[in-house]
């Protein structure tokens, strides 16, 4: 087996030994070549001059004495410091060996996988924590793909039985190829199209990758700019939208996104309001915040439900009962985008019947 497919421990003992034998090996040649000649130069300046067999006795007797201490030295540094290195090769080995082992688990495709930190040093510590890191996020992700996989597949389930029913319909002669039928076809493809687009912006909204361009904005203009894209749809229904200023808020966002977030919210708000009904849009400035309310006088929210309304794919019995539906991940991608401003979006209701408030804050823009 060649040296770098052993074991780190084994190796890392291997070098504290050829450490050790070097500092025996050197200790010896220096304490041949130095101490004799040192010893008989301090005999002859001794003030009782030995005679020359005394001299060679006593010459004999350290040389013994020498290498039996060095000896026993060596013999027991070679014990502690073996001990030392087995102990530090251990200590090294063990996390190191976990991690490899995690790492097969994870490739595996277990990503609940997680090595302990603590007990192996700064290092290793922090290894392990950047790969309990990456595991954690490789099983968001993966939880997220699995989501996705499910949510989608319920989702297509009821447009796709619609355009199914009808394609047999017409086939079968039983339906035949009016401007109903063309309308019922055209709205579940759009449906799709909206599906397909929904999903791609939320997806990446919880894994943060959108791509954002932020740019200074006021309040004023961005509220002007969403209410202008909702106002036909809002007169269909004759309602009305009422705009609340209360001092300039400035805020650098993504203007798109944003705008998206404030659509996304008149419209969830003009699907749960009666006809007639009346959307107040208040916007405020304070502290380091910009706030912006949006009101209605709809069908409100139960508070169970309010737990669960940013959820994706989430619909309460209101959203089913309506003339139309959502996506069922509006809120979603909505929030998303507001967090990923480094704001956040919350929903506030008294009760079914009551109307609702959704509550937009992010960081103003400082000058």
């Amino acid at each position: 087996m060649r040296l770098r497919q052993w074991p780190i421990g084994m190796r890392l003992l291997v070098a504290q030994a050829l450490v050790l034998l070097a500092a025996i090996i050197s200790a010896a040649v220096i304490a041949a070549v130095v101490g004799p000649p040192l010893f008989h130069e301090h005999m002859l300046q001794a003030d009782h001059a030995p005679d020359p067999s005394e001299l060679e006795h006593v010459e004999r007797a350290f040389r013994t004495a020498s290498i039996v201490s060095l000896g026993i030295a060596v013999l027991t540094a070679a014990l502690l410091a073996f001990a030392v290195s087995w102990f530090l090769s251990r200590r090294f080995q063990a996390p190191l060996t976990r991690l490899q082992r995690a790492a097969a688990e994870v490739a595996a495709g277990r990503y609940e996988t997680r090595v302990p930190v603590g007990d192996a040093g700064p290092e290793l510590d922090a290894l392990a924590e950047s790969f309990n890191t990456l595991g954690a996020q490789l099983a968001s992700t993966e939880h997220t793909r699995r989501r996705l996989l499910s949510d989608l597949a319920h989702e297509l389930r009821t447009p796709i039985a619609t355009l199914q029913a009808y394609l047999e319909g017409l086939d079968d002669g039983v339906r035949q190829w009016d401007q109903p039928t063309r309308n019922v076809l055209g709205d579940q493809v759009t449906r799709l199209a909206r599906l397909a687009s929904d999903l791609d912006s939320v997806s990446r909204a919880e894994e943060g990758q959108l791509q954002m361009t932020l740019e200074p904005a006021t309040t004023a203009e961005l509220v002007r700019a969403a209410r202008d894209a909702v106002t036909a749809r809002y007169e269909e229904k004759d309602m009305r939208i009422d705009v609340i200023e209360r001092g300039p808020g400035h805020v650098a966002v993504d203007r798109t996104r944003f705008l998206q977030v404030l659509t996304n919210l008149l419209d969830n708000a003009r699907r749960h309001t009666p006809r007639g009904g009346t959307v107040t849009i208040d916007t405020h400035a304070e502290d380091d915040w910009v706030t912006i309310c949006i009101t209605d006088t709809g069908d409100g929210i139960s508070q169970s439900q309010l737990a669960h309304i940013f959820e994706r794919f989430y619909r309460g019995d209101t959203a089913r009962t309506g003339d139309e539906q959502g996506s069922g991940i509006g809120l979603t991608i909505s929030r998303a985008i507001v967090e990923a401003h480094g704001g956040r979006l919350d929903a506030y209701s008294r009760g079914p019947g009551m109307g609702s408030t959704f509550t937009l804050k992010v960081p103003a823009l400082t000058t």
